[in-house]
């Protein structure tokens, strides 16, 4: 493990969520879908099941997207901004089984809050850590996914969409047609 659980956790889920604001398809079309990702991702806490909660999930992401989009300092204003405004109070917290990690909000927060502030929390450790550059775009130039490269090599390139087999399929492709007559 490079990081600990709870930021890679953080990471995780930020990038997760970021991809879901697709150019063609909406990831979290309905409340069904933000409970399908609460569950995957693991949030705990307060969970209302509204559109008013979607609503303020879905307007997280391309404030969550500027973390892999823009530069170090644009980064870390972001980090601040998230942090000041969900007023960050990080504690040690243990629950469901999880080892202690850190809570920066109250586990009552809307989730919104809690995403915003568990990805900035996450975003932070890579920044001290000089590891920003773990945060990348899928290498495929058709994909507009984001990733976390938590490999020990830095050898992820590409997202969890299966562009990686795409590329290799098509490589292949080419490759073969080039040796045909």
């Amino acid at each position: 493990m490079l990081f600990t659980h709870d930021t890679e956790c953080g990471l995780t889920a930020a990038a997760a969520l970021v991809n879901t604001d697709g150019a063609t398809r909406e990831g979290l079309p309905d409340i069904a879908a933000l409970d399908r990702f609460v569950a995957t991702h693991r949030f705990s806490g307060r969970h209302e099941h509204t559109e008013t909660e979607l609503r303020a999930v879905r307007a997280l992401r391309p404030r969550l997207r500027r973390l892999w989009d823009d530069d170090l300092d644009t980064v870390v204003a972001v980090v601040n901004d998230l942090l000041q405004e969900y007023r960050a109070l990080p504690q040690l917290i243990r629950h469901d089984d999880q080892p202690y990690h850190v809570h920066a909000v109250p586990r009552d927060a809307p989730l919104a809050s809690r995403m915003a502030v568990e990805a900035a929390m996450a975003v932070a450790d890579l920044v001290r850590g000089d590891e920003l550059d773990r945060l990348r775009h899928c290498a495929r130039p058709e994909c507009a996914n984001v990733l976390v490269d938590l490999s020990k090599n830095r050898s992820r390139r590409f997202c969890e969409a299966g562009c990686g087999n795409r590329v290799a399929v098509s490589a292949y492709r080419a490759r073969r047609a080039a040796r045909r007559p």
